[in-house]
């Protein structure tokens, strides 16, 4: 009797453990509870899961063959209970109001924006012609409009569209952005100067590879409106993360390959209608230093992008001081590796070797950081 009893008291611990066994998803379902009632659609609960490292063979524990499959599982047990009164109310009120077709809206705002990121090359190229043909206080004053409806239409492309970041830049990425800019403009005249002894007064300065980089937002943006577009489809399509990370990934090296094409027919075309011998590597290494940092300051990796513009503005900035202190006595050695590369190459070739090689770290972490389906949501 003793022993009957000790089996009908083990059954319900076999049946519970049988149940639980049975539907591993449960659990996972109330750690992530919240995640699953927020969202919208099952892609962004497979994103989430991503971020907290569920991947693809995680999955299969949870008798699953991928994170999208569990991630609809989880989606479908979560209960949405006011969504069809709430859908049955915004039937009625469509159907009282007259909607304006979405796609119509979708086509104004993209060509609004298209059309916005035009306008820094465009006021950029009146600035520099406006230069050209002035002087005196003429030439300051043109000077000084332009570039405010440079930095009024630059500002406005970066707070819309595609470049649109929401908040999401670090603090100190603006003053890394100014440094190379400026340097872009005044560093070749100055380092040269150095070099051979000086300076002894004013250095020239290029304007017509900042122009260049003014047009290039064009491109900048629809490179990124086509990522976006193009690997949100993807995580639409994808049967698992490493799917969508083989089609991102290579997306992503295509459109930088193409953008940097773009940036050198720009600084070519700019050296020839302002006949300037300028520099298009450091044009080109720069634009695309610039692409990368937004592109990752867009999907929320901030302080990537502000590292990877800290450290070609200390290479910069390290280079010419570098010449200066091999004026010292003792220090000739110092300025020895950015006078040989002046020599050979010319000023241009330090912002090129700075901005590129900071350019090539970006794209690496971009390559990894980008292709999760966690930077699409």
């Amino acid at each position: 009797m003793r022993d009957e009893a000790m089996r009908d008291e083990a059954k319900p611990a076999v049946r519970r453990g049988t149940g639980a066994t049975a539907d591993p998803v449960k659990a996972l379902l109330h750690r992530h509870r919240t995640l699953c009632e927020r969202a919208v659609d099952p892609l962004e609960i497979a994103a989430g899961l991503e971020a907290h490292g569920i991947t693809d063979r995680t999955a299969a524990r949870f008798r699953h063959r991928d994170v999208f499959s569990l991630a609809e599982e989880l989606y479908a047990r979560v209960p949405h209970g006011g969504e069809a009164a709430d859908g049955a109310a915004a039937g009625e009120a469509c159907a009282q109001t007259p909607v304006r077709p979405a796609r119509k809206t979708g086509t104004r705002r993209l060509t609004g924006w298209m059309i916005l990121t035009l306008l820094p090359g465009a006021m950029a190229s009146l600035t520099l012609a406006g230069l050209e043909h002035s002087t005196g206080q003429r030439h300051l004053a043109l000077g000084l409009a332009g570039s405010l409806a440079f930095t009024g239409t630059l500002a406005a492309c970066l707070r819309r569209g595609p470049l649109r970041a929401e908040g999401r830049t670090a603090p100190a990425a603006g003053l890394w952005v100014h440094w190379l800019l400026a340097y872009l403009v005044c560093g070749d005249g100055l380092l040269d100067a150095l070099v051979t002894g000086g300076p002894d007064g004013p250095w020239p300065a290029t304007t017509t590879p900042l122009t260049a980089l003014a047009w290039a937002v064009a491109p900048a943006a629809w490179c990124a409106h086509l990522f976006s577009v193009r690997c949100r489809r993807r995580l639409a399509e994808s049967h698992g993360l490493a799917d969508f990370t083989a089609g991102a990934r290579p997306l992503l090296l295509a459109l930088v390959a193409l953008y940097a094409a773009a940036v050198t027919a720009l600084a070519t075309a700019a050296d020839l209608v302002f006949d300037e011998d300028g520099a298009p590597a450091a044009t080109v290494a720069l634009g695309t230093l610039f692409l990368l940092a937004r592109l990752l300051t867009v999907h929320g990796f901030p302080r990537a992008a502000a590292t990877g513009l800290a450290a070609a503005s200390a290479a910069e900035a390290l280079a010419c001081a570098s010449v200066l202190a091999g004026r010292l006595p003792g220090c000739d050695l110092l300025a020895v590796p950015v006078t040989h590369a002046v020599q050979a190459w010319g000023p241009a070739s330090v912002p090129a070797l700075a901005c590129g090689a900071a350019a090539l770290g970006l794209l690496v972490h971009a390559a990894v950081a980008l292709s999760r389906a966690s930077a699409h949501t």
